[in-house]
């Protein structure tokens, strides 16, 4: 389908001409290149706007340096500057977990690095105050969300206060922000009409953060303990994240308010779930799916990724301890109707390139839509991060049946020849068995369909360890589970004459991790016949739990003291077990496993044969030692992990 630069969002001075408009209300500022898609978050917002009736513009990855041409080319917005740092973490899309450059940047044309400063959320801010020191400037994204308190930064190795200290804005508006951006836009041109076109800023909608001067604290209110005492006392920043994660994810939340010098943080409760409808209306806004033209000819990674694939909904109960998405998106899964799926998959098989498969019919987890609390009474008290650990909540229906009847009218489209499932499968899920017998035979036939019908050759999971004891700390099930479905796995294959291979992602130096837990991972994925590639050096990144136990060296929930490895050498002793097969790592392991006291393993990694000469099996996974780099335009799992999960 042939679209008109004026079916998307205008960009240039010019594109306004061709509008006829001689202002606009808001204009974003984008760390991303303009795509205009809904897993891109600054065209969800720019359509969320446009759809109530305001004029937006967006103004895509801007040079910041010289005489910043690009933030005054269009001019005094009437309403506010909207910053969008970009579906990923600026300094996550920047570096790896050694803080070494990375090879290209996933949402800019061809991969370039060049186009996106450090903390995009703080430059930008700063250089539209100098430039319209009257006009409102407010924060969105994952960058500003993650950072809306005290919280460790990895690349600087320091605490820092909320960004709004920094970025000299006005307001977050945390997580997923539609619902809070519409209404300050709404409350500011309001007031604009009535103020001859002087604004204030709201202080009372909700998911939004703002600095006051002079606050009384109310009895509903939680105080955190201040910036400066975090600074002074690591134990002080692990109490405080405790109630940050539980109040992010209550359907009840309270205020929270946290002292940095003389000036308070208030975070205000965030709004409840999206509900089918609402969701439905942001997913069929007039997206033309596809890239601005300004990029004709220019390949964007994340899009080449995902523009084939379809989200179905949003939010994550899982709790992951590294994962940001239930920070972003919340614990509670709102879903799209079955009718919005199948209209974005028949807009997808008119594209051009579509060759009759869709990539992912998924979300941040792929196998938890449709499944809520029984009885959403006990839901509205929970303080659960997670709704599946320690053990699964008997009050969680884990029913797969609607997410079957999504596959099956996907796949009764002609034009589809094969809806694969690229993002996570939680196999603890498909595993669990309750008193809801016809949700376990859903289990049991969404497991089946999911292996037979929906894996291109080779199923990624996230086992993530083998220690329970470091699996406990990442609040992930029991490795046992893992072999549990494996055996299913490879049963399903033999029972219908395929041949498919299970990829099991892996991280390695999470807090409480040692040498010995790798080499006991090294040992038992060998016995499993796996030679790694989908592995991950831990990046602590803001806002979860195990960023905190790896800063302050205290499980936030127990305050019992936690061990990392937090030096490059502590921590390349640990990746190395990832590539125990390599001939160059051989003597490195041998003496890493005499010094911790295991050399009992060397015989069983290592056969007593000479180095290189063990030859992988057909069913062996053939290495080539990737960083797990899926970018997620939808979470930061965060990050280049992934989890961006979609658009942020």
């Amino acid at each position: 389908m042939e679209y008109r630069l004026t079916d998307f969002l205008p960009t240039t001075k010019k594109e306004l001409e061709l509008r006829g408009w001689e202002e606009v209300d808001i204009i974003l500022f984008s760390a991303d290149a303009y795509v205009d898609h809904p897993s891109f978050g600054a065209a969800v917002i720019g359509r969320t706007l446009e759809a109530a009736g305001y004029r937006v513009a967006i103004v895509p990855q801007p040079d910041w340096h010289g005489d910043f041409r690009d933030f005054k080319k269009l001019g005094r917005p009437r309403l506010f500057f909207g910053i969008a740092p970009g579906c990923m973490d600026s300094m996550v899309n920047k570096y790896t977990a050694n803080r070494r450059l990375r090879s290209e940047d996933a949402y800019s044309p061809d991969g370039r690095h060049d186009l996106r400063p450090e903390y995009p959320t703080i430059v930008y801010s700063q250089i539209l105050r100098r430039l319209y020191p009257d006009v409102p400037i407010i924060l969105g994204g994952i960058e500003a969300s993650l950072r809306r308190l005290t919280h460790y930064d990895y690349w600087q190795d320091r605490l820092r206060p909320s960004i709004l200290c920094d970025a000299q804005a006005d307001l977050i508006i945390y997580g997923m922000g539609e619902k809070p951006t519409t209404e300050l836009a709404n409350r500011l041109s309001a007031c604009s009409a009535t103020n001859n076109g002087t604004v204030n800023i709201p202080h009372d909608i909700p998911q939004t953060v703002y600095i006051d001067n002079d606050i009384t604290p109310t009895d509903d209110d939680i105080v955190l303990h201040s910036h400066e005492e975090c600074l002074r006392n690591k134990r002080s920043q692990a109490e405080n994240f405790r109630h940050i994660e539980e109040q992010s994810n209550m359907l009840h939340a309270h205020r929270l308010l946290q002292q940095v010098g003389r000036q308070t943080v208030v975070v205000n409760p965030p709004y409840p779930p999206m509900t089918t409808e609402e969701l439905d209306a942001s997913f069929d806004l007039p997206y033309t799916r596809l890239p601005h033209p300004k990029y004709k000819n220019k390949r964007i990674p994340a899009y080449e990724m995902i523009k084939h694939s379809v989200n179905i909904h949003r939010g994550c109960f899982g709790g992951c301890a590294f994962c940001t998405i239930s920070a972003h998106q919340g614990k509670f899964i709102a879903c799209r109707s079955k009718e919005s799926i199948l209209k974005e998959v028949k807009q997808v098989v008119q594209m051009d390139d579509f060759k009759g498969y869709l990539s992912d019919l998924g979300g941040p987890s792929a196998n938890m839509y449709g499944m809520h609390g029984r009885n959403l009474n006990i839901c509205e008290k929970c303080k659960r991060p997670s709704c599946i650990h320690p053990q699964v909540c008997p009050n969680l229906n884990t029913d797969h049946s609607k997410l079957l009847e999504v596959y099956r009218a996907v796949d009764a489209l002609p034009e589809v020849k094969k809806s694969f499932i690229g993002s996570g499968v939680r196999y603890d899920l498909l595993l669990y068995r309750g008193k809801d017998e016809a949700a376990n035979q859903a289990a049991k036939e969404y497991t089946r369909e999911l292996i037979t019908r929906h894996v291109s050759g080779r199923l990624k999971v996230a086992p993530e360890h083998t220690s329970d004891r470091v699996l406990h700390l990442m609040r992930k099930p029991s490795f046992q589970q893992f072999y549990e479905f494996k055996r299913t796995f490879d049963r399903i294959n033999h029972e219908e004459g395929m041949h498919q291979q299970i990829i099991p992602y892996f991280i390695s130096s999470h807090p409480g991790c040692t040498e010995a837990d790798m080499a006991e991972l090294a040992v038992l994925t060998k016995r499993l016949d796996f030679q790694l590639e989908q592995v991950q050096d831990f990046t602590p990144t803001p806002m979860t739990v195990s960023t905190e136990t790896w800063y302050t060296g205290y499980d936030p929930y127990t305050l019992e003291p936690v061990k990392s490895a937090k030096t490059p050498h502590d921590k390349l002793a640990q990746r190395q077990y990832f590539f125990w097969y390599k001939p160059e790592e051989r003597r490195s392991i041998e003496q890493s496993l005499r010094r911790i006291g295991r050399p009992d393993l060397i015989k069983e990694l290592f056969d007593g044969a000479p180095s290189g000469s063990r030859r992988p099996s057909p069913n062996t996974q053939q290495p080539h030692g990737n960083y797990r780099a899926k970018p997620r335009p939808q979470e930061p799992k965060e990050e280049k992990r992934g989890r961006h999960r979609r658009h942020k």
